[in-house]
């Protein structure tokens, strides 16, 4: 059921990539930028887009590159953290502010993190669910210092090796074909 007052449009955020953005309140309210994590779409947001709508704010919620109706490339190296971060810097100029407030769950707040210590001109306040801090490290990639904190059995470490990149494709063909 789609939630009342959403707004669709589609956004170029790189040449060939175009994410599906959800929106609601008023186009000159203070944006908050919701990004959402592994497996939702900006649908998992629609509670909190009426909410923050209710009280004057632009709730914007993109499908993040390669989920929902967003493109998604076909090159696993199109999904790295600076083309994530990138798709999000180039959404924040679209918004036409000069920053905005930031909401990342999950996958999402990876990389909203990400966002905050690239950009931090462009993020008014940070608000992360379910991901801790993990700050620029000289021992690797955020992904690298996931595996060496919790190991290889956390789920962000599961989903990049077979046979779970097989399965989620599988999932992934076989779910949305039923959309």
């Amino acid at each position: 059921m789609e939630p009342e007052g959403v707004r669709h449009r589609m956004v170029e955020v790189a040449k060939g990539v175009r994410l599906h953005v959800a929106e609601a309140g008023p186009e000159d309210g203070p944006a908050v930028l919701l990004v959402h994590g592994f497996p939702d779409l900006w649908y998992g947001w629609r509670h909190q887009m009426a909410a923050l709508a209710a009280r004057g704010f632009r709730a914007v919620a993109p499908d993040m590159r390669g989920y929902g109706d967003s493109d998604a490339p076909p090159s696993a190296g199109s999904y790295s953290i600076f083309h994530l971060v990138g798709d999000l810097v180039a959404l924040v100029a679209d918004l036409g502010q000069p920053q905005v407030f930031v909401v990342g769950h999950d996958w999402g707040a990876l990389v909203a993190w990400q966002l905050c210590l690239l950009r931090p001109d462009l993020v008014r306040a940070l608000v992360n669910l379910s991901v801790a801090y993990h700050p620029r490290s000289s021992e690797g990639s955020p992904l690298q210092v996931i595996r060496a904190l919790c190991g290889e059995d956390h789920y962000m470490c599961r989903f990049q090796v077979e046979p779970f990149i097989s399965f989620l494709s599988c999932l992934w063909q076989t779910e949305s074909m039923s959309l």
